[in-house]
């Protein structure tokens, strides 16, 4: 396939926070590679800010639920006769659109079967798994990515809601299941430490993060919880004025990175070869290894199917002071 001679794009990648933004660099990359293409991207319209000020995208979709709106918006995607689509969300939804254009079109190789493998099984076909973007990128054989990271680009009328030349870590505890979140009281020890290591913690975190960040706060001495924002650039401009952040395998992690800021993430039970890891960014894992239970999901669970959740507790606030030293240093 010939990119250059390729004149309209669509790519649909309709969520979600992370996953979006692990699409930058291939966007980037079909830039760089054909700076007269038309780049469009349909996606859910929460996540519309994270791409809004993307110079390499032409035009942006959101993505309507109501079919009546969703014939009229394919009439449109019509209209523009796209040379190809890009399915990089690779489900029903992506699925309807692609048959109704009826264009040349490549998708996002999920590895379903290797993941299902790995969690049930503990057969591990992904030990040589390359990063989600890169894979991302596969789909596209002769495209290759750069080594820049990932892409957000906030305005000039969003500013850090920090004072200047002052030393903070971001905490950002939150993440949408249970599993993929490292203990509040662990939050609130770690919190403790770095105040006594001459840091200010800072909460961060959208409404739906707002009482665990509350909690976590109200125990540690002179934090300042700016969680309740679900503007993402406004987080991610918070983010830029901390020396790093510390958070769980999330979407925030991902927009910690896309910010330019050093990560420590603790994952319990996702690993690593799923490939949802900081790309091309400063960046620590802190992970239990010694487990023969994990991962047992590829996305999360609302509980530990064993009931100790060793994978989270056995990661100590101590563990991650020290990874976070090693981090800044």
């Amino acid at each position: 396939m010939n990119l250059k001679k390729i004149n309209r794009i669509l790519v649909i990648r309709l969520s979600s926070l992370g996953d979006i933004l692990l699409t930058t660099p291939l966007i980037r990359a079909l830039k760089e590679n054909n700076p007269l293409c038309e780049i469009d991207y349909i996606l859910k319209e929460e996540y519309e800010p994270l791409l809004k000020d993307n110079p390499n995208i032409s035009e942006i979709y959101k993505y309507p639920y109501i079919p009546r709106i969703r014939s009229h918006l394919v009439k449109i995607f019509r209209k523009k006769k796209y040379g190809l689509i890009i399915d990089l969300q690779s489900n029903m939804r992506s699925l309807e659109i692609k048959n109704r254009l009826n264009r040349k079109s490549v998708k996002f190789n999920k590895r379903s079967t290797a993941k299902f493998l790995l969690v049930n099984f503990k057969i591990n076909l992904l030990k040589n798994a390359a990063q989600i973007p890169a894979r991302y990128a596969s789909s596209l054989r002769n495209l290759k990515l750069d080594d820049k990271g990932l892409d957000l680009f906030i305005p000039d009328n969003i500013n850090s809601r920090l004072e200047k030349d002052s030393k903070y870590i971001g905490l950002a505890p939150g993440s949408r299941h249970f599993t993929k979140m490292w203990p509040s009281d662990y939050y609130a020890e770690l919190g403790k430490m770095i105040s006594g290591e001459g840091y200010k913690v800072v909460l961060l975190g959208g409404t739906a993060d707002m009482n665990l960040c509350d909690s976590i706060s109200a125990r540690i001495p002179g934090s300042i919880n700016l969680a309740g924002e679900d503007n993402i650039l406004q987080v991610a401009a918070d983010m830029k004025s901390c020396s790093a952040v510390v958070c769980n395998d999330s979407g925030l992690m991902h927009t910690a990175c896309a910010a330019g800021v050093p990560v420590l993430a603790v994952f319990g039970s996702t690993v690593k070869e799923f490939g949802f890891t900081p790309y091309k960014s400063k960046n620590l894992i802190l992970e239990n290894n010694s487990l023969t239970c994990r991962p047992c999901s590829h996305i999360g669970r609302s509980s530990c199917p064993k009931g100790h959740f060793k994978c989270m507790l056995e990661i100590t606030p101590a563990k991650a002071l020290e990874g976070l030293k090693t981090l800044l240093t």
